[in-house]
Formats: structure tokens, C-alpha cells, sequence
């Protein structure tokens, strides 16, 4: 019986995996497998490209710059500045110091440069609050241009970054966190049961337990960053509104995408927030000094939109957070659609397949 048993055994392994090599990969890796392997691979490829692309060689371009000066010399100085080599600078003239430290906190310009007729040294406001990188920028090449003339700066941060937050990152790196979980907690729930959900009463679910995660999560996300870290000022609520609406938008983003594309869905949404949406968030390197095609895309999708009301929550005291607000709001409402219309279309092809089978 045992050697009756055992050649029986040996039999059903080589029709198993057909007598070679070749069956045994097959076996080990299906056809499936393998083409989600090439889909990972190109992740890969793409978040390496789409990262050192944008940080490799951080160079300012256009920066906003106000400069105060008598009317009679602010003209031929404005245009001295914007005809600096590589255009770092995007010059304009302000009508008084009180006008240009306005639009530094309104988030209109990155910085304001203040002229003194009666002496050789001017005064450079920067906003330090947002983004260490981008002030140490601004200074640089205005000092260069300052030196060039024979002149001296003296630099004040009118909006400085919190003594715990010295880079001005604390918003980005919260922001990622918000968005991490947003698209875990969508492809959790994928995971779970299906990544297409099967009806629109699902649907509907799925997304109400999305709700009540994101509000959860915004409020840990603001208390763990300001109250337990101290690691970011601002409003308590403001942050917690912005966290929820952020995990929401990214959530029901994905829901969409996996209602599109089944389990590929989840990859998609790693495209859209991680490889192309993280590096292009002004967060390490802001907006002006990242390359031309980062800063276009930055601004549209989640990470740089939360990153930019985080940061103006944080130290511009709200201003100049509608635009951005209304983006997440689109990818929230957009996400949401989509999941439902797809879900009640994957119902109908439902009933569709079972009344041909009866047929």
C-alpha cells in the first residue's frame, strides 16, 4: 500500500506541474502575477524618475518679488532683477513696505525687497513658513544681485517657521500621512471583499465608513502634530477639517480608480497621489524651485494642495486657501461619483450575464 500509494503521489505532482521546470514557474507564477509584477516595476521606475526629477537640481524660477523703492530708481531696478541670468526672479514693483508685507502674508509673493535711498544696505522680508528651501533661495540671489551693485541685505522673516518646524516640512509630511491613509483605508476595505464594489447600496457603504475614518483621522492627524508634537501651530480645527477632507478626496479617489480598474485601481492612485502628487507638493522644495513640469501638476492634485492650506493655516493665519480647497473638494466629489455611477453599472452588467446564463 505505501509503495502503491507513494507512486500515485509522485504521478499526481508531475501532472501537477507537468514534469519541468517551465511548470513549476508557471505554477509559481501565474500569468496574473506576472503582469502585475511588470505594472509594479514600471511604479518603480516612474516614482525614481518622478523624485529626482523634481529634487535632483532645485534651482529658483520666477520667484515673486515686490520691491519698494523711490519711483525715480524702482523701474530700473525691477528690471535689473528680472534680467538676471536663468530668471530667478519674477520682479514687481509694491507702492510702500506695509503694501509688500500685505502680499507676503496673503501668499501673493514669495518675498519683498526694501530699498533704502539714503544708505548701502536694504532690507529683504521672506516668509520662512513657507519653506526653508525657498527663503534660503530668495536670499541667496538677492544678495548676489545686491552684492553685484555694491550694496548689503539684511533679511527679516515676517512669517517665520515654528522653532520645532525649521524647514517648514511638519505640514508636508503631515499631509502625506493624511493621504496614506486615505488610500489604505480604501484598499483595505478593496481587499476585503472585491475591489469593485457589487452594488450601489455597497457603494454607498464603503463610503460612509470612508466618512467616519476620515474625520477620525484628521483629528488624529492635527493632534498628533500639534498638541503632542508641537511640531505645528495653527488651528486645531483647521487642521482637522483639512485632514478629513484630504483622506476623504484621497479615499474616494481610490474607490474610483479600483471601480474603474478592479485591483489595479490601488496602483493607480499610488501613481496619481504618490509618484506624481508627493514630489510635486512644494513641500522639501516649493513650487518655484522645482522644475516646470512639477510645478504645473503640484498644485491640482492632493498632496500640494493640502500641503499649501496646511502651511497657510500653520503661519498666514488662512489666507489664500479657497483655490486649493476647492481642488480637494473636486477630488472628493469626483471620487465619489465615480464610485457610485460604476458600482451601479457593475450591477446592471450583473444582471445582465446571470439573465444570459438562465437563457
Amino acid at each position: 500500500m505505501a509503495t502503491a500509494d507513494d507512486g500515485t503521489r509522485g504521478i499526481r505532482d508531475q501532472d501537477t506541474h507537468g514534469g519541468s521546470f517551465l511548470g513549476e514557474v508557471k505554477d509559481a507564477v501565474s500569468a496574473r502575477a506576472a503582469l502585475l509584477m511588470i505594472g509594479v516595476l514600471a511604479l518603480t521606475a516612474l516614482f525614481i524618475a518622478s523624485y529626482a526629477g523634481a529634487f535632483h537640481s532645485p534651482k529658483p524660477k520666477d520667484v515673486a518679488l515686490a520691491v519698494v523703492a523711490p519711483q525715480q530708481m524702482s523701474g530700473q531696478l525691477v528690471e535689473r532683477l528680472d534680467k538676471l541670468p536663468g530668471s530667478p526672479l519674477d520682479p514687481r514693483a509694491a507702492s510702500s513696505e506695509a503694501d509688500a508685507t500685505r502680499q507676503i502674508r496673503e501668499r501673493d509673493i514669495d518675498g519683498a525687497l526694501i530699498v533704502d535711498p539714503r544708505g548701502s544696505t536694504d532690507e529683504l522680508l521672506v516668509a520662512s513658513g513657507s519653506g526653508a528651501s525657498l527663503t534660503q533661495a530668495v536670499e541667496q540671489v538677492v544678495t548676489q544681485a545686491e552684492k553685484a551693485q555694491k550694496r548689503t541685505v539684511q533679511v527679516r522673516d515676517i512669517a517665520p517657521a515654528d522653532k520645532d518646524d525649521t524647514r517648514g516640512l511638519s505640514s508636508f509630511y503631515l499631509v502625506v500621512g493624511w493621504c496614506v491613509g486615505g488610500y489604505l483605508c480604501a484598499a483595505i476595505l478593496a481587499i476585503s471583499f472585491g475591489a469593485r464594489p457589487t452594488n450601489l447600496k455597497r457603494a454607498v457603504i464603503r463610503l460612509a465608513a470612508l466618512a467616519v475614518y476620515s474625520v477620525l483621522t484628521g483629528l488624529a492627524g492635527a493632534v498628533v502634530i500639534g498638541p503632542i508634537l508641537g511640531a505645528l501651530p495653527g488651528s486645531l480645527y483647521g487642521l482637522w477639517g483639512l485632514g478629513a477632507l484630504i483622506v476623504f478626496a484621497v479615499g474616494a479617489t481610490t474607490f474610483a480608480f479600483q471601480a474603474i480598474a478592479g485591483i489595479i485601481g490601488i496602483g493607480l492612485t499610488i501613481l496619481v497621489v504618490v509618484i506624481a502628487g508627493n514630489p510635486s507638493a512644494g513641500g522639501a522644495y516649493p513650487y518655484p524651485l522645482l522644475p516646470d513640469f512639477w510645478r504645473a501638476i503640484g498644485p491640482a492634485l492632493p498632496p500640494g494642495a493640502g500641503t499649501w492650506v496646511s502651511r497657510s493655516i500653520a503661519y498666514f493665519h488662512g489666507n489664500a486657501v479657497t483655490g486649493p480647497l476647492l481642488v480637494l473638494s473636486a477630488w472628493a466629489v469626483a471620487g465619489t461619483v465615480l464610485t457610485l455611477v460604476f458600482a451601479a453599472l457593475t450591477k446592471g452588467r450583473t444582471m445582465i450575464n446571470r439573465s444570459e446564463v438562465r437563457q
